[in-house]
């Protein structure tokens, strides 16, 4: 396997070696056709084979000039079968010169030559060998020269085509990987939108029942104790989500099952307890007819309401928060409103929270409005499609 590569890599460096190969089989053909006769082999006629080499001598640089040298070469193979018709050789090397033309050339360059050069030939053969435009030897000829014309032709198509073919297939490889860099891209940013979710939900209880803990240590130990417990439980939670969330990134498939999310609505009383023991009160309610949920739509809305109520424990100064849960026909919508004090920062429209419960709920559809009350207070309202998939039309 290496000697052919080392051979096509020597011919590619000397491209005269390359165009001049064709002539030593014309050669030697030249010679045993002259050297064939009706007794037998004899001897060959030399003056034949010498004119045939001349005549390939040109092709040397076929490929750096192929019309001038089909022009050149077919003049001169015309000249010697009008001027010496007993030794004038095959037109060979024209046939080599014009399917390089057609090969390397314009379209219209090729056949304008190859046809004007298949009727010079013919009519030069009939006219010195005393035959009809129409007899087999001149017919043959005249076909061989258009034959080599196409014969290049549908050798650049079949290039061209093989050519056309890599490059869709490069062009839909470009467009794999970048397909696969968007995928990525987008998965770390839902990865990282989790992340934000477990860790400030679970940083923000610890820290609020650490603050407890240290204030209840001297004056009421058994609370401070029931605190840290609150701690300990909720730092557990949050390594086990934490890790939950990262092995996503350990998973050997992309099976939709791989990727599914454990918090649920039916997780809501544990998270609502766990606000509760930090001092938050937290009112649930459910209206309407419950209805089976998406998966996106379950963990969108879990996401929503965790995230409104870290938020409303870090900036606002609420001992209130009702959470409402109402089943419609099409949608779910989550309302979480607290009753902190007017002009409460909480960082509406800017904070990393606001804008992962944004794009959590345009990712499946929904819409979502946040901001303060004028009564006081913040509210967030999302409207989540309760199925993913398109809804049929009405019957008339």
């Amino acid at each position: 396997m290496e000697l052919p590569m080392m051979w096509r890599q020597w011919l590619a460096r000397h491209d005269r070696i390359t165009d001049v190969l064709p002539a030593v089989p014309l050669l030697v053909i030249a010679a045993g056709a002259t050297a064939a006769g009706q007794h037998g082999w004899q001897q060959p006629r030399w003056h034949d084979v010498v004119w045939t080499a001349l005549s390939c001598v040109p092709l040397a640089f076929r490929s750096r000039w192929p019309l001038g040298v089909a022009l050149f070469t077919v003049a001169g193979d015309l000249t010697l079968m009008a001027v010496a018709p007993h030794i004038a050789p095959t037109p060979a090397a024209s046939l080599i010169a014009l399917y390089t033309l057609a090969l390397l050339g314009s379209r219209r360059t090729a056949w304008i030559v190859g046809s004007v050069s298949a009727v010079a030939i013919t009519g030069v053969y009939a006219a010195t060998h005393a035959e009809s435009v129409v007899a087999g030897a001149s017919l043959l000829r005249f076909d061989f020269a258009l034959a080599a014309t196409a014969l290049g032709r549908a050798v650049l198509n079949r290039r061209q085509s093989l050519a056309a073919a890599r490059e869709r297939v490069d062009h839909a490889e470009r467009t794999r990987e970048e397909e696969a860099r968007r995928r990525v891209a987008e998965e770390r940013v839902r990865i990282a939108r989790d992340l934000h979710d477990v860790v400030a939900h679970h940083i923000t209880l610890v820290n609020a029942q650490a603050g407890v803990a240290h204030h209840l240590m001297r004056a009421n130990p058994d609370q401070a104790y029931e605190a840290l417990a609150h701690i300990k439980d909720n730092s557990r939670a949050a390594l086990d989500e934490l890790r939950a969330t990262v092995g996503l990134l350990r998973q050997p498939d992309d099976a939709p099952g791989s990727r599914a999310p454990i918090p649920r609505l039916a997780d809501l009383d544990a998270l609502v307890g766990g606000f509760q023991a930090s001092g938050l009160s937290v009112w649930v309610a459910r209206t309407g007819a419950p209805s089976p949920l998406a998966p996106a739509t379950e963990l969108t809305a879990y996401r929503i309401i965790q995230e409104a109520l870290t938020n409303t424990h870090k900036h606002a100064s609420a001992t209130r928060t009702a959470v409402v849960l109402d089943y419609g026909v099409h949608a779910l919508r989550v309302t979480v409103t607290d009753d902190g004090r007017p002009g409460t920062p909480k960082g509406a429209g800017g904070g990393h929270g606001l804008i992962g419960m944004r794009e959590r709920a345009i990712a499946i559809g929904g819409t979502i409005t946040a901001g303060p009350r004028p009564e006081g207070g913040f509210q967030v309202v999302a409207d989540l499609p309760l199925s993913l998939a398109p809804s049929l039309p009405d019957a008339p």
